[in-house]
């Protein structure tokens, strides 16, 4: 198995380029494990109060579990991860089981700024996408797909998305093997990303 880490600021096309190159590779099995499903429960909390959770922090994620369950399915172990629900601020009921397979991609805000996540990583990418086009990205996405109103969104991203970038996310570009700038739209880059993990599996 081959694992690739995928990282950069939210909306950045972290998403699109792992489905991007899932679709470059239908001969090969390949697993996508978001870094998302990993928010720690929130049950305990009620709605009102998990909204004003710092989601954006290392601390909300359980990182422990994600590292365990890549260390699995690279040792070839069956694993069972959680779901999450964006619209209720917190995990779901149900529980995802996720299979061995090839290439496996973990994709997230902390997945170069976690040692241990990292150095699980046979390639390290950054997806380096400007800040208007991320809040623009942020603001098309969580409006339409999330149900958040325009200024929960513009008020979560001054006191809580920007500051957690500048602070955690911005600072691990520095681990990456290959940064792409843009995202999905850089067909070069995505191009020379497809290259280099096609050498890989060879």
């Amino acid at each position: 198995m081959i694992v690739i880490g995928i990282s950069g600021g939210s909306a950045s096309g972290k998403t699109s380029i792992a489905v991007e190159l899932m679709e470059a590779f239908p001969n090969h099995r390949i697993t996508l494990l978001r870094q998302d499903d990993y928010y720690k429960d929130l049950s305990h909390l009620s709605f009102e109060e998990r909204t004003k959770v710092n989601f954006d922090h290392p601390n909300a994620f359980d990182l422990d579990l994600l590292v365990e369950n890549v260390r699995d399915l690279k040792a070839g172990k069956a694993i069972t991860k959680p779901l999450y629900d964006f619209k209720e601020h917190n995990r779901k009921k149900e529980w995802e089981n996720v299979s061995p397979s090839e290439v496996l991609i973990i994709e997230g805000l902390f997945v170069l700024y976690h040692p241990a996540l990292r150095e699980a990583c046979d390639l390290c990418v950054y997806i380096d996408a400007m800040s208007d086009i991320r809040l623009i990205r942020r603001l098309q996405r969580d409006v339409l797909e999330r149900g958040r109103s325009m200024d929960s969104i513009i008020s979560q991203y001054l006191a809580t998305v920007k500051p957690m970038h500048d602070a955690f996310v911005e600072p691990s570009k520095a681990y990456a093997h290959i940064i792409v700038p843009i995202g999905v739209e850089n067909r070069v880059g995505v191009d020379v990303l497809i290259t280099k993990i096609r050498s890989i599996l060879q």
